[in-house]
């Protein structure tokens, strides 16, 4: 059975899709089949794979509005050994229609469910905010990966992402656990992103992936060419560290005490370290 992992971070902008998407294609590259599960409403690891969101007659909106099977919605081999459920703006409302709907947090799972068998890896790119539509990823989810931007903010809101994944823990998916932390838009000039990382790293401990995804002209073009980086250009240094953190993925996953529980963190604890 594939392992299905979120990339989720409420806080915008942490470079979220860009992971899914190279993550993905780089893993795909190594051999394994893999499915990126697109469940932001911008759509963007769609466009990412050089999929016309705005031609799609179904959509992950439909699949979890059990208004079409998997089957009906998945797009084959977008590249070698890597599929996607696509999305569009249509998903946008899903959110105001789950709301009275019973068992709304279980749809995509069950969804999804039918065809776990047929891949290696499953990522789930989320939304960058806590609603149901997270909600629904993070319950299909074995774990998570939490990619943090070396920024000034960069923790801010993730003790509240802990408290959530605590709650889901307890009420809806008692296996979730974190795959681990990815530290993303790395600017080595500054002594900014060196404090950053070691802040992360004191709190995350040895979760924090050696791959560190630096700032990249190359890596923010390929989207627009609806190309992962390692087809875009395979000799950048950004597809050389989604490689790098495609190897760290696929060894960490076989070794489960890498895998880090969200109980161990404790929520006091993370509450004191989380101030900006």
């Amino acid at each position: 059975m594939g392992k299905t992992i979120s990339i989720c971070n409420q806080k915008g902008g942490t470079g979220k899709t860009t992971t899914t998407v190279n993550l993905s294609a780089a893993i795909a590259e190594l051999g394994k089949r893999v499915l990126i599960v697109d469940a932001d409403p911008q759509g963007n690891a769609t466009s990412g794979v050089g999929v016309n969101k705005n031609e799609l007659k179904k959509s992950v909106y439909d699949l979890i509005l059990n208004k079409a099977v998997v089957s009906e919605v998945l797009i084959p081999n977008v590249y070698p050994l890597l599929d996607i459920i696509p999305c569009n703006i249509h998903l946008t409302g899903a959110e105001i229609e789950l709301v009275g709907i019973l068992s709304r947090e279980t749809r995509l799972k069950k969804a999804i469910n039918p065809i776990l068998n047929n891949y290696d890896y499953i990522f789930i790119d989320s939304p960058p905010s806590l609603g149901l539509l997270t909600l629904n990823s993070l319950v299909a989810s074995d774990s998570i990966i939490i990619p943090i931007q070396c920024e000034f903010y960069a923790l801010e809101g993730v003790s509240q992402l802990m408290h959530t994944l605590g709650l889901i823990r307890e009420g809806l998916n008692s296996s979730l656990d974190i795959e681990g932390v990815l530290l993303t838009m790395a600017d080595y000039r500054t002594n900014l992103t060196t404090e950053v990382i070691n802040e992360i790293k004191e709190y995350f401990k040895d979760k924090v992936y050696n791959a560190i995804i630096p700032r990249n002209i190359r890596l923010s073009e390929a989207p627009s060419h609806g190309k992962p980086i390692t087809v875009y250009d395979g000799t950048s240094i950004g597809a050389k560290k989604y490689r790098e953190l495609a190897a760290e993925v696929i060894g960490a996953s076989h070794k489960s005490h890498n895998i880090l529980n969200i109980k161990e963190l404790g929520e006091a604890d993370a509450g004191e370290k989380m101030a900006p």
